[in-house]
């Protein structure tokens, strides 16, 4: 059987493999539809398409953000070292510099970090940009590794989606359960509103008029009421809803959506079940119906 997945989690993964430390961390949250943010280290954005296609293979919906973390390993080879790119990078803050009146400390450590002097290989003449070096793809073995790390990170993902769907599942259809058994107790309750009904309104005619209605008169008057508090539809309707949400949640995979149109459904019945029916316990019952389809509501937020 299916189950549900919830659109939060976390899953992270790292192995050392073609030269390569690769850490990934990918998080989910919740969203309307799926949306990807990936985030490579310096010389690996060319595989942002690829991360973003394993994405959307596992997830449906949710912000997915996946972190990449890549560093050679000792002995490992640098990609490419434009010793011309770092020299234009200290002129230029150099004489920045002195325009500005500062001193002027150009490091080691500040200039590698510079566009276009660490590279993935030849470039043109000057300092590559980020959109091109993002367009330079690593080696196949590099990238094999980089990308099957990542596969990795989102299984873990999606396994702690299914556990935390689970989890949803379950307290779904305990709210179900609360749903219809208030709506069972409404219907049970409607029978006994009407009479009430009935007699306060013979009670209020008599003493009006000072003698006994016509039975007739009182018959037409209590059928016109009955017909304005007669709630069965939207019971009946509420407990079709519960059927249909059992069946989601059975079904599992990417109902959210639906799942949500229903906990709509659920408080349009409510609410008009509470306008419609003029009694005290029945008006108590249907807060607490609402309660129940509130956290409804709040719970299928969550699933994907």
């Amino acid at each position: 059987m299916s189950v549900l997945h919830s659109m939060t989690g976390f899953g992270a993964a790292s192995r050392a493999e073609a030269g390569l430390l690769v850490r990934v961390e990918a998080r989910s949250v919740n969203h309307r539809g799926l949306q990807v943010k990936a985030r490579l280290s310096n010389g690996f954005g060319g595989l942002e398409a690829e991360v973003e296609a394993a994405v959307r293979k596992r997830v449906a919906r949710g912000v997915i953000t996946v972190q990449v973390s890549i560093e050679r390993a000792a002995g490992g080879e640098c990609s490419g070292l434009d010793k011309a790119a770092a020299a234009r990078w200290a002129e230029e803050l150099r004489a920045l510099a002195l325009d500005l009146g500062l001193d002027s400390h150009v490091t080691l450590d500040l200039l590698v970090g510079l566009p276009g002097v660490i590279t993935d290989g030849a470039k043109k003449d000057g300092v590559i940009t980020d959109v091109e070096r993002a367009a330079v793809l690593p080696a196949a073995e590099e990238g094999a590794a980089v990308l099957a790390t990542v596969d990795d990170a989102l299984v873990s993902l999606a396994e702690m989606r299914a556990r935390e769907g689970s989890a949803l599942g379950r307290d779904l259809l305990e709210n179900a359960r609360e749903v219809e058994a208030l709506v069972g107790l409404i219907r049970a309750r409607m029978p006994d509103v009407v009479r009430d009904h009935q007699r306060n309104l013979s009670a209020r005619l008599t003493e009006l008029v000072g003698e006994a209605v016509p039975a007739s008169d009182l018959a037409r008057e209590a059928a016109l009421i009955a017909d304005r508090m007669d709630v069965d539809e939207e019971l009946t309707r509420l407990a079709s809803h519960l059927h249909q949400l059992r069946t989601l949640i059975a079904a599992g995979g990417e109902v959210g959506r639906k799942l949500d149109f229903l906990a709509q459904e659920f408080f349009r019945e409510a609410n008009t079940t509470g306008a419609k029916c003029n009694d005290a316990a029945v008006a108590h019952l249907v807060v607490d119906l609402k309660t129940h389809i509130e956290r409804l509501r709040e719970q299928v937020q969550n699933v994907e």
